[in-house]
């Protein structure tokens, strides 16, 4: 492919620089699936050279002797940066990717409150003395970087899923390579610009993008990557982990979800409304916390039903630029297919389309919010991650088929229960198996908050004070502070 007007460069070792092997890649904008900009793939020898370089880095002056507290303020500037750019950075990523540039500005704004907390976490990472059971011994921890790492991040929210890699791994003292989605690079490359801006050492830092053969499986599965951070889908995690055993990296996995959003009949009718439009039409449903398995009691189903369908009639699908738009494109046509293919097999089965169902007609990948009623649980809608604004909904006739029904995915990531009833809240969100429970809210976020999955939806959190120390390693230091020699090994007492 030839390079277009706005072409993006790999950031490897502080430097922009064309992919070793020329190969370039074109992104489309999703609202006319017509390029709109080029960028430099990878190869396995540019991966090699920005591993090499960050592990070069870990042991430099410039990156391995700055303290905790400068690290801090190298990642304060980053934050500022970033919420000084972001509305830039939002409109590259809405005409890469077709999220909405209202959520896209914001999110990214919000995103710097990530920086901003893990780099003040940077120094109180703390060791601790340990009360050993051994006489005039003194024994204490101390954590270390873990070394280079390898973060993985997707199209659908990667402002905010690379914050919650790189932040904390660049607190700890890591050196990071960023694979950004082939699919939707761009903001990605502008976020380079912003980390070369702060004053981060060559190699701390490379961005990196590419397809599965020459940029990712390099990458995973190089001898020199210390831990993966990975945010996607279970088939891809399942190579990762393979990848991994090639250099025993430890690995973090936010994978995909299948959220069920539980509906009492004592429920705030207009507030479990607003979240499962929240919950699924936000971001066109393209999100792994979706809560597209909406569990309604049975005795307020239609009014459920009523209520959503009343609500969705407002909303406005079209060009994610314009400010009065409420659902913009996906971001791929193959997601459009896959929706399309699994909501003929869900009528088949007994599924009945309520409203939507149906592509956008014109030109982008534009798709109808939909509502799908299941007769079931084992209706299609229901069983698998559709990526997209639809909505399966099923009734039950008590607690303990909701709770039955909520726990039948091999998904955990989020889950959400709307009810007046507090008792009933807490004994409900301690039987669901999900990571993340959300009650009479949905999809809030903070980067204090651990966000993770259960099952299939992957493992290790990502935000919360403890998830730095997932990049680190613990050393024990132990001390003999008798003035006695050492005891004869060989003389048991």
């Amino acid at each position: 492919m030839e390079k277009l007007n706005n072409h993006y460069q790999l950031y490897i070792n502080g430097e922009w620089q064309s992919g070793s092997k020329s190969q370039i890649m074109h992104s489309e904008n999703p609202h006319n699936n017509k390029p709109w900009a080029s960028f430099d793939c990878a190869s396995k020898e540019d991966i090699d050279d920005a591993v090499g370089y960050a592990k070069n880095a870990l042991a430099s002056r410039a990156w391995g002797s700055l303290n905790a507290t400068e690290r801090g303020k190298l990642l304060f500037k980053l934050a500022d940066l970033i919420e000084k750019n972001a509305d830039k950075i939002g409109k590259i990523e809405t005409k890469d990717s077709g999220k909405l540039l209202a959520e896209t500005v914001t999110q990214t704004k919000y995103v710097s409150d990530y920086y901003r907390y893990f780099a003040g976490l940077a120094d109180k990472i703390e060791g601790s003395t340990l009360p050993i059971d051994k006489k005039d011994m003194h024994v204490y921890t101390t954590h270390y970087p873990i070394g280079v790492v390898a973060a993985v991040v997707p199209w659908n929210a990667q402002m905010f899923l690379t914050a919650t890699k790189l932040a904390p791994a660049l607190a700890a003292g890591c050196s990071v390579i960023i694979k950004a989605s082939e699919m939707a690079p761009c903001a990605m490359f502008e976020l380079s610009k912003l980390i070369h801006e702060a004053g981060f050492p060559k190699g701390v830092v490379s961005i990196v993008t590419g397809d599965a053969e020459n940029c990712s499986a390099p990458l995973t599965s190089h001898p020199d990557i210390d831990r993966i951070a990975f945010t996607g889908g279970t088939d891809t995690a399942k190579k990762i982990i393979q990848n991994s055993s090639n250099n025993f990296a430890a690995t973090n996995l936010e994978l995909g979800g299948k959220s069920p959003m539980i509906i009492f009949d004592d429920a705030d009718l207009e507030s479990a409304a607003n979240g499962i439009i929240a919950g699924n039409f936000g971001a066109s449903g393209q999100s792994c916390v979706a809560g597209s398995r909406v569990i309604v009691d049975k005795k307020i189903l239609k009014k459920i039903i009523d209520l959503i369908s009343q609500k969705s009639e407002s909303i406005i699908v079209g060009d994610p630029e314009n400010s009065n738009s409420n659902l913009g494109p996906l971001c791929t046509k193959k997601q459009i297919q896959k929706i399309e293919k699994t909501l003929k097999k869900s009528i088949q089965q007994g599924g009945k389309i309520i409203f939507g169902g149906n592509k956008v007609r014109g030109e982008g990948n534009y798709f109808e919010p939909t509502l799908i009623h299941c007769p079931n649980n084992q209706i299609e809608t229901i069983k698998i991650e559709m990526f997209g604004p639809v909505i399966s909904i099923i009734e039950f006739e008590n607690e303990e088929e909701a709770i039955n029904i909520a726990n039948s995915s091999k998904y955990g990531l989020g889950s959400g229960i709307f009810t007046k009833n507090l008792a009933k809240a807490h004994r409900v969100s301690r039987q669901i198996q999900a990571g993340i429970c959300w009650i009479n809210t949905y999809r809030a976020i903070s980067p204090i908050a651990p966000f993770g999955g259960f099952n299939q939806s992957g493992y290790a959190r990502e935000a919360g004070k403890q998830s730095i120390l997932d990049y680190t390693r613990t050393k024990t230091t132990w001390i003999n502070i008798s003035d006695d020699p050492m005891t004869d090994p060989f003389v048991m007492r």
